[in-house]
């Protein structure tokens, strides 16, 4: 049996030593994984392997022991269901990742995490799921859909592409900044024009497609994050970018 050839990129990397190892930690797969936010994880496992360092992915689920030495933290969407049966395992969480964000460790939440980072959710049906407070932002249920696909502006990483689909609306505080300008979609809400947010090393959204793929910089922004964090530098490789581009350009024709 012959092995399947490689590209140049991938042999280049793997006859190399690995720079070191960068531990990524996806939040709630089980119930915020619901528009397959588990790929951003596994973009971030390529491009880390494209670098030339060492992924290790791990994941915490309610009731899990919280691992130690965590240098990217990720989290995806879920229903709010989703979110009533992770809140008091987040809350119990709530010192940690504050800790973590405050000390400047790089985080991508996407939808569901991303409300419950703020202050609270306040359901359209009634319920308030409480927050744990990183983000300056708070977020009321509505019967209005955003849905559709987005383009925003973003001055830190260019042209971001993705997808939306929610009801609850966000409002951002002072302490955050938005992490872009809508040109195509709605965004946190249907007024004015912003979406998702950005707070030291926090990167959060509502767009789902899985956002990475289609948005390499902000991955790369997360590992060179994680790199300098750990090692004091980072060293970048040669990643392969065109399934990427390639999904931009498709991205960008597509409607609303």
């Amino acid at each position: 049996m012959t092995s399947e050839p490689q590209s140049p990129t991938t042999q280049s990397t793997a006859s190399q030593p690995s720079k070191g190892t960068i531990r990524v930690l996806q939040l709630y797969p089980r119930e915020m994984n619901i528009y397959g936010d588990w790929g951003n994880a596994l973009v971030l496992k390529q491009r880390i392997k494209w670098h030339g360092y060492t992924p290790e992915l791990l994941e915490y689920n309610v009731g899990d022991d919280f691992p130690d030495d965590v240098d990217i933290v990720v989290g995806g969407g879920g229903q709010d269901s989703g979110q009533l049966v992770i809140q008091d395992d987040l809350q119990a969480r709530a010192e940690q990742l504050r800790e973590l964000a405050e000390n400047g460790a790089p985080m991508l939440v996407i939808c569901g995490l991303y409300q419950l980072f703020g202050k609270f959710f306040k359901t359209s049906t009634g319920p308030t799921i409480p927050g744990i407070g990183i983000l300056d932002v708070e977020t009321h249920g509505t019967d209005e859909r955003l849905i559709g696909n987005v383009i925003m502006k973003s001055d830190e990483f260019g042209d971001i592409m993705g997808y939306e689909n929610h009801s609850g609306q966000t409002t951002l505080g002072p302490g955050v900044e938005p992490l872009g300008t809508v040109t195509k979609g709605a965004g946190n809400n249907s007024k004015d024009g912003h979406e998702g947010a950005r707070y030291n090393n926090v990167v959060a959204s509502y767009l789902h497609g899985s956002l990475l793929p289609k948005n390499p910089a902000i991955a790369d922004f997360l590992i060179r994050t994680a790199a300098e964090r750990k090692f004091g530098t980072f060293v970048p490789g040669a990643p392969d970018d065109d399934y990427a581009r390639l999904a931009r350009e498709h991205a960008a024709r597509r409607p609303r």
